[in-house]
């Protein structure tokens, strides 16, 4: 996302990010039709990585997921899930992306206006039409999970994840993940643009990151990847710097204390 909204780096800079995180062993690619300034440029990520993508030979071994569901009207963030839109939506990434098969689709966000059923069936009938391999959801909470279960197979759930905000956690959304064995993708996980400051001036994750030789972001990806074999976190990046830095996270092994002191620090509810 960072490489196509506000305060974005051009294309060509855009395009080497991409490159540095599949050169150091990323093969989850993230993104969403909205990932762009406003709806006048609809699906300006998808075509970034689409560039990148076209001068990989290892195309094949990269898995994209994009989103569906939301619209960028003068730069805001609103939701749209009638099926109508998410069918649009989705044969727009298909073009944009350039594939005749998405790997991963999401819905974006529940709109409230909306029965949830509705927007899962449109996923269910791209599904059908062999236009979407799997399908994920994203910023939802277990009711949702429990509605779209009983209609599609989820396979991921992407909601906000990071030190500073632990609703899914607290909300039982991971457990449920972990316990059904569904991908969770927490997204933000150091922090997000807002937020990435406070994890750089954290004392425990500072102290940690000094005891492993390390980051604190990087503290943050690994203390994400123990919690659970589902978890795949997905940090954001518009820097070369950024994406090699997030590659050597799973490197980093916490050990008990190490966890100790992070709850100790983050004492989030449902988390043990």
């Amino acid at each position: 996302m960072p490489l196509s909204i506000q305060g974005r780096p051009d294309e060509a800079i855009a395009v080497r990010v991409i490159h540095a995180a599949l050169d150091a062993g990323m093969t989850l690619i993230d993104t969403a039709d909205v990932y762009c300034l406003d709806d006048d440029e609809l699906g300006h990520n998808e075509r970034l990585i689409q560039k990148a993508l076209s001068e990989r030979k290892d195309r094949d071994q990269i898995l994209i997921a994009t989103k569906g569901g939301l619209m960028r009207p003068k730069g805001a963030w609103v939701s749209n899930g009638r099926p109508a839109h998410l069918k649009q939506a989705c044969e727009r990434s298909l073009k944009a992306l350039g594939v005749e098969v998405i790997d991963l689709y999401q819905l974006h966000a529940p709109d409230s206006r909306v029965p949830f059923a509705e927007s899962i069936g449109a996923l269910a009938e791209l599904q059908q039409q062999g236009k979407i391999r799997w399908i994920g959801l994203s910023n939802v909470g277990v009711t949702e999970l429990e509605i779209a279960k009983k209609l599609v197979t989820v396979v991921s759930v992407q909601n906000r994840l990071n030190p500073f905000d632990a609703s899914p956690i607290v909300d039982g959304v991971v457990r449920y993940c972990h316990q059904a064995g569904i991908t969770f993708l927490p997204h933000s996980p150091v922090g997000g643009h807002r937020g990435h400051g406070r994890v750089a001036e954290d004392p425990v994750l500072t102290q940690l990151s000094q005891k492993h030789g390390a980051t604190p972001q990087q503290i943050c990806l690994a203390w994400l990847l123990a919690m659970s074999p589902v978890m795949v976190p997905i940090p954001g990046a518009s820097k070369v710097a950024s994406v090699e830095s997030s590659a050597r996270a799973p490197t980093i092994t916490l050990d008990a204390e190490d966890k100790k002191a992070l709850i100790a620090r983050f004492p989030w509810p449902g988390l043990s």
